[in-house]
């Protein structure tokens, strides 16, 4: 028996829908489906003009609700509007859309791609997934895959039954006979015979008749199929169960004859380009929770444009452990130094490592040829299945920088390490489309940042600080920043240059907090502990800021429970301060985010 076979086609920012996706194929075979697996970029690939099997869809979000870059070409392929409303009338597809509700325009990379095939004709087969990365992805993820299999062999028995409706008989029986020298009609071999006619019937094999050549015909072809080990008959081709097929090989190495010693990233730099980091700072005390670097990148030769609030990818390696464990699996750790392919059969290019984005702790008003960015090294603890060790970006900064990194206090000097000792990174801008400074500089502005989410607010307080030298006639609105760490001591984050804004009236308004330190001396009682109690606290003035004022408020960090908590002590704020419900202040916060005044920059 012949598996039915459907397409996946997937979007992927990060690699996540693509790993999504290769589980569903990965799965299929288990179901008793083949499927074919490709990326939207790969258009030579796949073609959904003709495509009259099951396609199913997964799609990531990216940036402000915006498909993934590997979706862009085909969103706008499919939103030519040339194209006729029953361009896609053909097509029977489902749609597993990825996203996160810390962002703005929830799935929206997938609900643009869902509406606009719905627009075009094409027709559901199984109800459209949106998968929260915010709560896991597996919540919804892994019940919609389960569906998945029963809703496609429900798609593939209409499609058989519609299909046999459609077909005449004589036609398909007059393609599987020719006929010989004498008139005479043959039957040709059984692997040409089309799968309609592979329906045997059982009424038939009970009557009994004798079949020579010269007497075969449409109503007793059925009979000439005897069972085999690729085919059977009634009752058990009339079931469901399947013959396990033999494992395919998954794995292929390649291994190319080019040296590639001292290279430490992807060949594929395609936009990325080679800089020198001119300074690495520690940020915190030794005996700090987590460990934060603050790293300077000469981009001077490059010439390379951002604005505060951009962010840059940068390119990593593998760890080195982990490429000599593959070697030695593979048997070729003698080749070290050559450039090995590995690549998963059955369109499965291993992922690549996926760049990591920082976004920039500068501006380059302050910093020309300079972009500064910050990160916390990762610590993973010990579990069974591998030791303790550290985030593989981050950890590979740290170890990278190790020989140049200043303790936190000491101030640096670029001269003093020449360009040749200084170590390289591969980098490319990030820029971003609504993260930025309003341009009218008389609106005011609230920064929520706690721990490294400070860094684009650097880049902010840096750019304001010389508009205002510039402008000193200009009226500059109100800047408020609130910001959070653990220890006052140990991890208040780029505490001098924060008090210089602060002192020199660039920043309005500098409202910290430390959750892991004692009370003072006084005991006060119910001190704020996060950054959403200093925002209650100052809740009139940040209503003001934001309804009278049409101000701007700007949210960086970490998305796993910061964002949700400032986002519901805003709805609070805007509820108590306009006396109105929670339901027209999720309204007026949802206002905030269309007009692009509530922004978030925000990382899992």
């Amino acid at each position: 028996m012949l598996a039915a076979r459907f397409l996946i086609l997937y979007g992927s920012q990060r690699g996540q829908a693509q790993s999504i996706a290769e589980e569903i194929c990965q799965q299929a075979a288990e179901h008793g489906f083949t499927a074919d697996i490709n990326c939207l970029s790969n258009q030579h690939k796949y073609n959904l003009d003709s495509e009259i099997q099951p396609v199913v869809f997964v799609v990531s979000t990216t940036g402000d609700g915006d498909p993934p870059d590997t979706a862009q070409k085909f969103v706008r392929k499919i939103k030519n509007k040339s194209l006729p409303h029953n361009h896609f009338s053909h097509l029977h597809y489902a749609l597993l859309a990825l996203g996160d509700t810390n962002y703005a325009n929830f799935c929206n990379g997938g609900k643009t791609i869902d509406s606009r095939l719905q627009q075009l004709g094409a027709k559901h087969f199984y109800a459209t997934g949106h998968a929260d990365d915010g709560t896991g992805l597996e919540v919804v993820v892994d019940p919609w895959i389960e569906g998945l299999w029963d809703a496609l062999k429900k798609t593939f028995s209409s499609m058989a039954t519609s299909d046999q409706q459609d077909t005449d008989l004589s036609d398909c029986t007059q393609d599987n006979f020719h006929k010989n020298a004498s008139g005479q009609e043959k039957y040709k071999s059984d692997l040409e015979v089309d799968l309609h006619l592979l329906k045997l019937s059982e009424t038939d094999s009970q009557k009994g008749k004798a079949i020579t050549s010269d007497s075969i015909d449409v109503e007793t072809l059925s009979t000439v199929l005897v069972a085999s080990l690729k085919q059977s008959v009634p009752p058990l081709s009339e079931s469901a169960l399947n013959v396990p097929a033999l494992p395919a090989s998954y794995l292929e190495v390649r291994l190319e004859k080019v040296s590639t010693e001292g290279e430490t990233v992807p060949s594929d730099k395609d936009g990325y380009h080679e800089v020198s980091i001119s300074k690495a700072v520690q940020l915190t005390q030794d005996d700090a929770v987590k460990t934060a670097i603050s790293l300077e990148l000469d981009i001077s030769e490059q010439n390379l444009a951002y604005q505060p609030g951009d962010a840059f990818d940068i390119l990593c390696p593998n760890r080195a452990s982990e490429v000599e464990e593959l070697l030695l699996r593979l048997d070729l750790q003698t080749q070290k130094n050559c450039a090995v392919q590995v690549n998963l059969l059955k369109n499965k290019h291993l992922p690549k490592l996926q760049p990591r984005a920082y976004s920039a702790a500068s501006s380059s008003l302050q910093h020309p040829g300079k972009v500064h960015f910050v990160f916390n090294v990762v610590e993973l603890p010990a579990r069974p299945e591998h030791p303790a060790r550290t985030g593989l970006c981050t950890g590979w900064l740290a170890g990278h920088v190790s020989s140049i990194l200043w303790p936190l206090g000491t101030v640096p000097a670029s001269e003093r390490l020449g360009t040749s000792a200084q170590p390289k990174v591969h980098v490319r801008p990030r820029p971003s489309s609504t993260f930025h400074l309003p341009a009218d500089l008389s609106v005011p502005v609230v920064m929520v940042g706690p721990g490294t989410g400070v860094a684009p607010f650097i880049g902010f307080l840096q750019q304001r600080e010389k508009e205002r030298e510039a402008n000193q006639e200009a009226t500059f609105g109100e800047t408020w920043l609130f910001f959070g760490c653990r220890h006052k001591d140990k991890d208040f984050l780029f505490r001098e240059e924060l008090e210089r804004f602060a002192h020199n009236g660039t920043l309005s308004h500098l409202i910290v907090c430390f959750s892991r330190d004692e009370p003072d001396a006084a005991g006060t009682i119910n001190r704020p502990t996060y950054v959403q109690h200093n925002l209650s606290l100052h809740a009139k003035n940040v209503a003001s800021i934001l309804i009278k004022d049409k101000g701007s408020l700007y949210v960086c960090g970490d998305a796993k429970n910061m964002t949700k908590d400032v986002n519901d002590t805003l709805l609070e704020i805007i509820g108590n301060e306009l006396q109105i419900d929670k339901l027209d202040a999720m309204k007026t916060v949802a206002g905030l985010r269309e007009e692009k005044r509530y922004l978030q920059d925000i990382w899992s």
